[in-house]
């Protein structure tokens, strides 16, 4: 397949088209950045599997004012996702992390307990470039307009609101895409990388192979600092010793949700706390 080294997607204007043309419905509303620096705090984290959504309870309290007990893993995260949405106040989520079944999991479950959008923004790239072998091409025929054409994505991304973003590395390996992501929440999932290599085959019980683990490794390495700049981190080894799990794997993706959702509490928390501190008498 031919691609022309020096046409980006962005000067082709196929970026800049594609998020009216896939999702005619998204919200436009820009969102001022809900954090002006990077917070230090820390957290748990991660898994892969989805299990089909119930009815929410919180839904069912909501309307009846008896207090329900959460009788699924879902209801606890539609709870908690309904409890912070106010002070949200429609700010989107973006997930950084080394990309895996995982993250993705955990981003589509965000995204439908908040009822917000949900983005990867990789796919938006590969969709505007026709598919994945031209993607591929224009990255190794010219990196500079494949990264110009992650940072557009990404512009996009972050001026709107209610979204729950998957972002690739290239998001967080440029200070121009570090700063966007500062016009919402930022979480790094951090994944042993020796889990993030199985993918989403359970039915397999072997290693992934060496060379898929050194790519995992080489990219991580590379981007590492950039996860770190994220607002919180959710651990998938934290989350396990906090459960008393002794396989990692048995962590869920309605664990992992639930522990973004409280970390995103307690960063709106401090914030509002700061606006308050910051009034004058």
């Amino acid at each position: 397949m031919e691609i022309s080294a020096s046409a980006s997607l962005t000067s082709s204007g196929l970026v800049p088209r594609l998020l009216p043309l896939l999702y005619p419905h998204a919200p436009t509303t820009y969102c001022k950045p809900l954090l002006s620096s990077s917070s230090s705090i820390r957290l748990v984290s991660s898994h892969r599997r989805i299990i089909a959504p119930s009815l929410c309870l919180a839904d069912q309290s909501a309307f009846t004012g008896t207090s329900v007990v959460d009788s699924e893993p879902i209801d606890a995260v539609k709870r908690k996702a309904m409890d912070i949405a106010p002070e949200l106040k429609g700010a989107s989520i973006f997930l950084v992390g080394i990309n895996n079944p995982i993250k993705t999991n955990t981003g589509k479950l965000l995204a439908e307990a908040l009822r917000y959008y949900y983005f990867d923004s990789d796919n938006l790239i590969t969709e505007a470039a026709g598919g994945n072998l031209s993607a591929q091409a224009l990255k190794e025929a010219d990196e500079k307009a494949f990264q110009e054409s992650e940072t557009e994505v990404l512009k996009q991304l972050s001026s709107m609101g209610r979204l729950v973003v998957c972002v690739g590395d290239g998001a967080v390996q440029s200070v121009k895409n570090l700063s966007l992501l500062r016009h919402g929440i930022s979480i790094w999932i951090d994944v042993p990388l020796d889990i993030a290599a199985k993918g989403d085959d359970d039915s397999s019980n072997s290693e992934p192979s060496s060379k898929l683990f050194d790519t995992l490794k080489a990219s991580y390495e590379k981007s590492r600092k950039g996860y770190e700049t994220a607002d919180a981190s959710i651990s998938l080894e934290k989350i396990a010793t906090k459960l008393e799990f002794e396989d990692l794997e048995t962590v869920t993706s309605e664990d992992i949700a639930l522990e973004v959702l409280k970390e995103i509490e307690k960063l709106t928390r401090v914030k509002k706390m700061m606006e308050e501190a910051s009034r004058p008498f």
